[in-house]
């Protein structure tokens, strides 16, 4: 039976006899959890419930960098895949996988794909990257074969050439970046496709959200199902958790696999919070064995919901991310997250691309300069910028308007995704 369906107590027993296991490989095989034990003097017999988890000292983003393979519970000659941090919040770190752990990441995406409406039948076309040590694309992939789907593995090349694969391959679900789909929608109203006639009915959004803190659809959305009438599921995933939550047809929130992870939510004291309240995203992996991670804040803001969902699943469900820890920006006395600047961007469609720069100033507080290539007259884009910007952020940050080929040129050549933000 599916554990996502069963009861919460029966839900919580699972986890808390994974826990138990994952406690006593750690204290085995891995050399960091060992000397954090240690140092500590934690006795994990004594931790037989979610709750004794506050026991342990939380794991930073800062430790998995520092100590890297310190985290490695496997002999080297195990290891079948080695993949990277985007790196998009501080320097890339490794993430090593097993055998055992790619036919994990191959069932969480499989649940994922189920998740979201994904049957056997289905042609996916993967419109993002499969190599650069890309775990997420791969991911997909691994997640589409085990649920005996097709993919259509094109990649982020140009819209030309997505919609030459869509008329060939016919897929009925694209995999890509809410922004892209955007770019796909410009291009077909350039030459002439009726993205609505070419049998396309559901988009698993990656890497942007597509919901507003309240689970609203936030502008990119709205953008999009103006002109293609597409089903957008949202998702949250990080790499070092190996584990994606996927929405619903609900749309209330990206569902948790509870047989892969334990989810807290704590304020900066390590407070566990409450059901509707924002804290960092904090995970337990189960049954990873190449680089389990305890109590890892991975510096997403977010809160959970714990209502019952129509679709069945009893599990907990996350929000979008409205921020990470370490990108607050504190702006003329307004605490702003990056999300935010990009829905308010994404509202005006004379917004071609854009990328948020920002700098100390003397004083040591955040400056914000919006770096922005225009698809219209400048004359009509800038007050509807200005206007968008003062009403989601209540603030109106530095604008500084290039040509699209600039803009690409100011970003690092070598990353696997266009940097949005850069922090100088």
């Amino acid at each position: 039976m599916n554990i996502q369906t069963q009861s919460l107590s029966a839900i919580k027993s699972f986890q808390e006899y994974k826990l138990k296991e994952q406690l006593v490989y750690l204290k085995e095989n891995s050399p960091y959890y060992k000397k954090l034990f240690a140092k500590h003097e934690i006795e994990i017999e004594t931790i037989n419930s979610l709750e004794n988890l506050v026991q342990i000292p939380t794991t930073t983003k800062e430790d998995f960098s520092n100590y890297n393979f310190d985290f490695l519970c496997v002999p080297k000659n195990r290891i079948i895949d080695y993949s990277t941090t985007s790196g998009t919040s501080g320097s890339p770190v490794t993430i090593a996988l097993t055998e055992n752990d790619l036919q994990r990441l191959a069932y969480n995406e499989e649940q994922s794909f189920i998740c979201a409406n994904g049957k056997s039948t289905d042609v996916y076309q993967l419109m993002l990257t499969l190599d650069r040590q890309f775990m997420a694309g791969m991911a997909y992939y691994l997640g589409i074969r085990k649920l005996g789907a097709a993919a259509v593995r094109v990649g982020p090349i140009s819209p030309q050439m997505q919609w030459e694969n869509i008329h060939r391959f016919k897929p009925n679900a694209i995999v890509a970046v809410p922004s892209f789909i955007l770019k796909l929608i410009d291009y077909a109203e350039a030459n002439n496709i009726d993205v609505n006639k070419l049998g396309i009915e559901r988009a698993i959004c990656i890497g942007e959200p597509v919901r507003n803190a309240d689970l609203s659809p936030n502008t990119m959305a709205k953008r999009i199902q103006e002109k293609w009438s597409l089903k957008l599921f949202s998702t949250y995933a990080s790499t070092e958790m190996q584990t994606a939550f996927t929405e619903c047809e609900q749309g209330k929130g990206g569902h948790h696999n509870p047989e892969l992870l334990i989810v807290e939510i704590l304020d900066d004291e390590g407070k566990q919070l409450q059901a509707g309240e924002f804290g960092e995203v904090t995970i337990t992996s189960l049954s990873i064995e190449g680089m389990p991670m305890l109590r890892y804040r991975t510096g997403d803001i977010c809160c959970y919901y714990d209502e019952p969902c129509a679709c069945g699943r009893n599990t907990i469900r996350l929000s979008p991310v409205v921020g990470r820890k370490n990108q607050m920006i504190k702006y003329k006395g307004t605490t702003i997250f990056p999300p935010s600047i990009y829905d308010a961007l994404s509202a005006v469609a004379e917004v071609k691309d854009y990328m948020v720069e920002i700098t100390k100033n003397d004083l040591g507080t955040d400056e914000i300069q919006i770096h922005i290539a225009l698809a219209g007259s400048l004359d009509t884009a800038e007050q509807k910028i200005k206007t968008s910007l003062q009403s989601k952020l209540r603030v109106t940050p530095a604008l500084n308007f290039v040509s699209g080929q600039h803009l690409q040129s100011m970003r690092p050549a070598d990353a696997r995704k266009p940097a949005m933000i850069i922090f100088r």
